[in-house]
């Protein structure tokens, strides 16, 4: 059913997928690429306020309009659905109304994640958590302290993302990586050497479950 109303598009580094306020015309979920859900407020100032990383979805059945703008941080793939017949769908299959719930509620601790990430933690942990929410995408075998993951997003752009200056971000990179914690292979990857240690690095202080898979 899904494979009948589902087509793909596609997206260059710096476009607009939506605006604030538009007709949300299909509902999408990410299959490659990382796109940015910010605000911008009545004086030009603006807030990103998310991200829309592969396995994410975007949208809700039921809203007719667009609540954020969305913008593609990197070449982004997307998997679109119809909107109208993608409603229809959930309302026949009660088990993709609940898949969707799921991601709702996921949506609502990343949400929570985010305010304490602003509103608390420091640049060395800022830092640390957003490498940490990158290896979440990622299996992580029981005992496994290296990986590699793939940064699709300038150090500018995470500065951004994170409310920090570029320099500060260079910064907390470069001590990271003197500390034995990452490192960097080329500009299109980084490695975290010391998986443990990360996490210690990021200032939680509950254990996460790496052996899920996003």
């Amino acid at each position: 059913m899904l494979e009948s109303i589902k087509t793909y598009r596609n997206f260059s580094a710096g476009e607009t997928i939506f605006w604030r306020g538009e007709p949300m015309d299909f509902l999408a979920s990410v299959v490659t690429g990382v796109a940015a859900l910010s605000k911008t407020l009545e004086d030009g100032r603006t807030q990103m306020v998310g991200l829309l990383l592969p396995s994410d979805f975007m949208g809700r059945p039921g809203r007719a309009h667009v609540e954020f703008d969305v913008t593609a941080t990197t070449d982004v793939t997307l998997c679109c659905f119809e909107r109208l017949p993608f409603e229809k769908l959930t309302r026949e299959n009660p088990h993709i109304t609940q898949r969707l719930m799921e991601l709702v509620l996921d949506e609502l601790d990343a949400a929570r994640d985010w305010m304490l990430l602003l509103g608390r933690k420091t640049a060395r942990e800022k830092i640390a958590t957003f490498i940490e929410m990158l290896s979440r995408r990622v299996r992580i075998e029981k005992g496994q302290q290296t990986l590699v993951l793939p940064m699709s997003m300038t150090r500018d752009q995470i500065a951004n993302f994170l409310g920090l200056t570029l320099e500060t971000v260079s910064r907390q990179f470069n001590a990271l990586k003197k500390e034995g914690i990452i490192e960097f292979n080329d500009r299109k990857h980084i490695v975290i050497k010391d998986i443990d240690a990360l996490q210690d690095a990021t200032g939680d202080d509950v254990e996460i479950d790496t052996s899920i898979v996003a």
